[in-house]
């Protein structure tokens, strides 16, 4: 945490109380803290005791603008490296969920592209609530880390989970995530993530069920790990927000060929999780087609392999290749492994439950080109994505040995 900027943001609950003791351990650890409150977490602790534990000004109010020359809410997200939200409550949850900036607070969170981290606190039915916990699912998928409550004797009564992390349990889990996702730190990482279209016509294409998520998700991680990221991806309804992060869109195979190539050299690790059309129409009508009686047959052609031709081109890139596989999954991965000159290769069965395209979880096999196995279970798709990574870290650390 040692010359750490991070900004805590107070909202309105009974926990405010132990976001004092936070900020003063924060500070002691040598972390520059600037605290953004709510009005309502205000009405709990007073700005001045944050002022006193900080010994920086406090932020309360969105329009009250301390210095001229700059936009308040936008120079604090800015400055942040890390900002925690302590406590969170359901409310700023739903503002985060649904990108409702109408605080300082709140703007400050849309605004940030520093590491996120939130610790809930609140009653243990608003927290088992199925709107909040729509809500922080959709937060993580987003590349928010939570810390989860504490079960136990709660303000309102009530027994159960909802109790704020204790501060030094807060730092603790920060400090080991902060240290344990560095491992990236210095390395250039290209994702391909999503579909391809290939028009047919000026209405209609071919395309996949894949949704993206997979390297959404790949990319958040090995962004948080610390690496520069380059994430090229087809049409996908994801949006993605992190200072590491480099997004190129693309729509055809072409494009994603011509995008990764372009790209290829900077890569120290490239992670091809896009699911890239094999054939596409051979020609394009240039005017909608029209129905008509009898059939209608598409000549299709072989796109580009760019994953066959990455491997051709590669020199010290570590490459990671997906196969989505109905059938051999095994056997299909290896001979794409070798045949692709790969370095590893995650290897799913689409056709088992909640192993296919769309969904939050994923089960695969990452193999390398040693031939060593490792299996992993169904997991959500950013469990997964740290999995994968921590695999290709401890393959680069035993090449450099």
């Amino acid at each position: 945490m040692h010359d750490k900027h991070i900004v805590v943001g107070v909202t309105g609950g009974i926990a405010a109380y132990k976001a004092c003791a936070l900020v003063s351990k924060l500070t002691q650890k040598g972390a520059q803290v600037k605290v953004v409150m709510t009005s309502h977490a205000a009405e709990f602790v007073k700005p001045l005791t944050f002022q006193a534990l900080s010994r920086q000004p406090v932020y309360t109010d969105t329009f009250d603008e301390k210095d001229p020359e700059k936009i308040a809410h936008i120079d604090v997200a800015d400055w942040a490296d890390i900002v925690i939200l302590a406590p969170a409550t359901a409310n700023i949850l739903g503002k985060l969920a649904n990108g409702i900036g109408d605080d300082m607070l709140s703007t400050v969170l849309l605004a940030t592209q520093a590491d996120v981290y939130i610790a809930p606190a609140m009653n243990v039915h608003m927290y088992a609530h199925p709107a909040v916990m729509a809500n922080m699912k959709t937060l993580e998928e987003r590349g928010c880390n939570f810390i989860e409550p504490g079960a136990g004797y709660l303000a309102c009564g009530y027994v159960g989970k909802g109790r704020l992390e204790e501060p030094e349990s807060i730092i603790e889990t920060i400090e080991r995530h902060q240290a344990a996702e560095q491992n990236l730190y210095g390395k250039t990482v290209l994702i391909t993530a999503g579909p391809t279209r290939e028009a047919v016509d000026p209405v209609r294409f071919f395309s996949n069920r894949s949704s993206g998520k997979m390297g959404f998700r790949l990319a958040e991680t090995a962004a948080q790990r610390g690496a520069k990221v380059i994430l090229i991806c087809g049409p996908v309804a994801l949006s993605i927000q992190h200072k590491n992060i480099e997004r190129i869109d693309v729509t055809t195979a072409e494009e994603m060929y011509e995008a990764v190539h372009k790209r290829f050299e900077e890569a120290d690790i490239v992670i091809k999780a896009a699911a890239v059309a094999d054939y596409r129409p051979k020609n394009i009508l240039e005017q909608k087609l029209k129905k008509q009686p009898g059939d209608f047959q598409v000549e299709m052609e072989r796109t580009k392999d760019i994953l066959m031709s990455l491997g051709e081109r590669k020199q010290d890139q570590y490459i990671v290749g997906f196969a989505a596989e109905t059938n051999d999954p095994l056997e299909n991965g290896k001979d794409k492994l070798k045949r692709k000159n790969l370095d590893a290769i995650v290897v799913n069965d689409v056709t088992e439950t909640g192993a296919g395209f769309q969904g939050d979880t994923n089960k695969a096999i990452f193999i390398n080109k040693l031939l060593q196995e490792e299996h992993m279970p169904l997991t959500s798709k950013q469990e997964m994505a740290n999995h994968i990574l921590s695999l290709v870290v401890r393959d680069l650390e035993e090449a450099a040995m």
